[in-house]
């Protein structure tokens, strides 16, 4: 699962843990180990050993805090805003009529048309997350759809393909023993018990 802005975490979370990472490194200055510096900065020792050795590469600068990951997003701020303002206008108001459904290719379209950018379909829907809508899925059913045919079909056609079934007391739970016909033999085990 992915999350925006860099795991989820606000500008001010990224500010604390970049926090616990100098402190980190202040400790390897010290020769302090990994794993006690993990212990008294109460994290992971995994986090630890991988902090020890960006900062034996790098130093604290390796420490330091990077802005979230990903592709930056290719629409402005008041972009954004527009595009928000047209998806609460709903999918009628840009010309797709047949039902009231956001699907993640109409947004793109709408993207392309309103703003020249091109998007693909996991893109807008990351960027309907992002403000707040999901993306819909569409009812598959085809448009010069027969209903009457559809019926006769699985009145005469569905009943023939089918078949009549295994019936119901004549066979085995287990798939691979044969159900016994006549039930339990008289001799065997149980049988005397009333």
């Amino acid at each position: 699962m992915r999350y925006a802005d860099g795991g989820g975490l606000t500008p001010t979370g990224r500010r604390r843990r970049e926090s616990v990472r100098m402190q980190a490194a202040e400790l390897f200055e010290q020769e302090i180990k990994p794993s006690e510096a993990a212990r008294r900065l109460r994290v992971s020792v995994k986090s630890a050993y991988q902090w020890h050795q960006l900062w034996r590469e790098g130093g604290v600068q390796a420490l330091a805090s990077r802005s979230p990951s990903g592709s930056r997003c290719r629409l402005s701020a008041r972009s954004l805003e527009k595009l928000a303002a047209y998806l609460e206008q709903g999918p009628a108001a840009h010309g797709w009529v047949e039902d009231q459904v956001w699907t993640a290719s109409r947004v793109a379209t709408l993207i392309g048309r309103k703003f020249h950018v091109s998007y693909s379909v996991s893109g807008a829907t990351r960027l309907m997350h992002r403000l707040g809508f999901s993306p819909q899925v569409p009812a598959r059913r085809v448009a010069e759809r027969d209903e009457q045919a559809v019926s006769a079909w699985r009145e005469a056609t569905w009943a023939e393909v089918k078949g009549p079934g295994r019936p119901a007391g004549a066979t085995s739970v287990s798939r691979t023993k044969p159900g016994s016909p006549a039930g339990r033999p008289g001799d065997g085990p149980g049988a005397g018990a009333e």
